[in-house]
């Protein structure tokens, strides 16, 4: 495969032809008007081309408010449009310029949404990929055959170096396999991520020794690219298994940096991804989004959970995490582990586990696990009870008669 392919859901009030036609324009050799340099062999060499375009029908009235021709029939599509490899090469920031660029913005569009990518394997020769993902992430948490167990360190922001440190050895003692820092606390005054980083280290690397396993923690290193680089090595100095960075503030090019320096695996934070998704007829699908950061070298990646606190329905959740699971070139392991996260308990347990059929995920309960009337440690065993559970058959209420810390969590969720 030597061109670049992506899907696209579109909705015009233009002839579907004409309209895409704007779009494969804009988006590689042509422009508004005709240009003497555009010439049929630069077209034959450089053009987008249209694959394939599929008509789904009329629809109301525009999703989007700025398009031409508002008062006119608008019709949705199915289209997919490829540009050659050599426009670009195999770089990701401008493989964002090429597929998600200004065609959002294309007047011909009262709806524009990015599906999916297929993307020649010239890519994963260019960039460095999962370096631990899914096998990885087990064997430095010393966990198989079943989900890793997280939490979030809460309240968010607020504690001091120290104070995170305290609630970490409850955690550890609970049996947690996996802690990651908020995406709200990095680096500020109140708790520098050095004093943080030193103190959680300190506790875990205790537990280690007296347990023989380490507790994986997640240090949101968020920042600019030198102190991303610096704050991983001083994790990895003292000890520690995993960093984060959150995906929308760091961008494309501090990811790649920061997974060709680092060691560690990198948990990617999707903060901001609601803004790119939410609105049903604009932005991105998580399969295409995620691709972009798959290919960077990010190891984990969240895919929100169900029943959720947020707007994003089960399916969209499901479809997400079983996303991570498609290899991205024939040949290629899909390697990431999805983080399923937000608002989650033992409840949702076997509903998890019937949607995906796989316990290759970290399941992060925040609250599910930090407020459990019996403490952490009883948050942690009900996850734990209830993944047993579901994974034997024995449904939710049945394994609760039995269990009293598990029918808490789910008495306590509901």
């Amino acid at each position: 495969m030597t061109r670049i392919e992506a899907d696209y859901l579109i909705e015009t009030a233009y002839d579907l032809s004409e309209a895409a036609a704007a779009l494969a324009g804009e988006q590689s050799s042509g422009t508004f008007l005709p240009v003497p340099g555009e010439t049929p062999e630069l077209k034959a060499r450089a053009a987008a081309r249209i694959e394939h375009l599929e008509d789904l029908g009329p629809v109301p009235g525009p999703s989007l408010p700025g398009a031409g021709r508002a008062d006119r029939p608008h019709r949705q599509a199915r289209l997919t449009i490829s540009w050659p490899l050599d426009n670009i090469g195999p770089s990701l920031p401008n493989l964002m310029a090429t597929v998600a660029g200004n065609l959002f913005e294309l007047r011909q569009f009262s709806g524009l949404r990015l599906l999916d990518l297929r993307l020649p394997a010239a890519f994963a020769a260019a960039y460095p990929g999962p370096a631990f993902g899914v096998e990885g992430t087990r064997r430095l948490c010393g966990v198989q055959g079943r989900p890793l167990i997280g939490t979030i360190i809460k309240p968010s922001v607020g504690l001091t170096p120290d104070g995170t440190a305290a609630l970490v050895d409850q955690l550890c003692a609970a049996g947690i396999d996996f802690i990651k820092d908020d995406e709200l606390q990095s680096d500020g005054p109140a708790c520098p991520f050095d004093d943080r980083a030193r103190a959680v280290m300190r506790v875990i690397n205790a537990h280690a020794d007296r347990t023989g396993r380490k507790v994986m923690y997640a240090f949101n290193l968020t920042g600019e690219i030198d102190q991303m680089q610096r704050r991983h090595d001083l994790v990895q100095s003292l000890g520690g298994t995993c960093v984060m960075a959150s995906l929308n503030s760091v961008g494309i090019a501090g990811i790649v940096a920061l997974r060709r320096h680092a060691v560690l695996p990198v948990h990617a934070h999707r903060n901001g991804w609601g803004a790119l998704t939410r609105a049903p007829m604009l932005g991105h699908d998580y399969a295409a989004w995620s691709k972009i950061w798959r290919i960077a070298g990010v190891d984990h990646m969240h895919v929100n959970g169900l029943q959720n606190k947020f707007c994003e329905s089960d399916a969209s959740v499901v479809a997400a995490a079983r996303s991570l699971r498609t290899p991205l070139w024939p040949d290629a392991p899909f390697g990431v582990m999805p983080v399923v996260a937000s608002g989650q308990s033992a409840a949702q347990v076997h509903g998890t586990w019937a949607a995906l059929g796989s316990v290759d995920l970290i399941h992060a309960a925040g609250g599910g696990i930090m407020a459990h009337p019996f403490g952490p440690a009883g948050g942690v065993a009900a996850m734990r009870a209830a993944w047993d559970a579901a994974q034997a058959g024995i449904p939710l209420d049945v394994a609760a008669r039995d269990d009293k810390g598990l029918a808490a969590a789910v008495s306590f969720s509901r």
